[in-house]
């Protein structure tokens, strides 16, 4: 389904490779996680991979290089960013989704199919009660939610998710994980998120892909990921810390 070759990227002021010969697959209902410290090229991937920025390399989305298609007909790309830019409400923000799939932009009208298709995706995220809610109004959890909604309308192939949990609480990085899961294993569906909690990637994924400065660490399923890879690109005893944090709890 995604197919990456030999992508590397650098910004042209100073030409310093932030990612290098990457290559990876990915298949229908698969879940792949991007792990690594900050600064180790993860959020640049994504955005290679949605074609935002100029690489060098190729990528192919079911054989089609990502070059000579209409990305955003099949992708769906979910920000960490939570800046506003306008003051609509819940629903009318979701319904952006369904604008790539409209055959004119600027003249067409939601159908009653595609009102309900977000009523669905609000009802799915817990949010239908915000939907007249303006969104500059809302706690950052609840604009996260309002988003990946928008994501869902969208109805994308892949969904590119750069921390997903950010600003949810607990409950609602559970009841996300579940969403996802449930979401990616109809039709030929796949998820690629960047995560930086460790046990949340543990909990969503079935592939790990481990970056450090830029290269690719590990890549393959979780099955077979040894957390001793995680010492050396952290620089701390990433088991022991995380089970030093249990025995704390009484």
């Amino acid at each position: 389904m995604i197919e990456v070759n030999n992508l590397s990227f650098s910004y042209n002021y100073n030409n310093k490779k932030i990612l290098k010969n990457i290559s990876f697959k990915l298949f229908e209902n698969e879940r792949l996680c991007i792990i690594g410290p900050n600064g180790s090229g993860k959020t640049t991937l994504l955005k290679c991979l949605c074609n935002i920025l100029d690489f060098q390399g190729s990528v192919f989305i079911n054989n089609k290089n990502i070059k000579d298609i209409e990305v955003y007909k099949s992708v769906s790309f979910l920000s960490q960013s939570s800046e506003i830019y306008f003051d609509y409400n819940v629903f009318d923000t979701v319904m952006l989704g369904r604008y790539a799939n409209f055959k004119d932009k600027l003249l067409s009208i939601p159908s009653k199919e595609d009102k309900d298709f977000v009523f669905e995706c609000l009802e799915k995220l817990n949010i239908i009660h915000l939907k007249d809610k303006l969104i500059n109004r809302l706690s950052g959890g609840e604009l996260q939610k309002v988003f990946l909604a928008r994501a869902f309308a969208q109805n994308p192939k892949i969904i590119l998710m750069d921390e997903p949990t950010n600003h949810l609480d607990l409950n609602s990085q559970i009841e996300l994980i579940y969403n996802l899961k449930e979401w990616v294993n109809k039709d030929f569906r796949c998820i690629i998120a960047v995560m930086h909690d460790i046990n949340n990637a543990l909990n969503f994924a079935d592939k790990i892909l481990l970056l450090h400065k830029g290269k690719i660490i590990y890549f393959g399923d979780i099955e077979n990921f040894n957390l001793e890879l995680l010492n050396n690109v952290y620089n701390i005893n990433v088991v022991e810390y995380m089970r030093n944090s249990l025995k704390n709890i009484r």
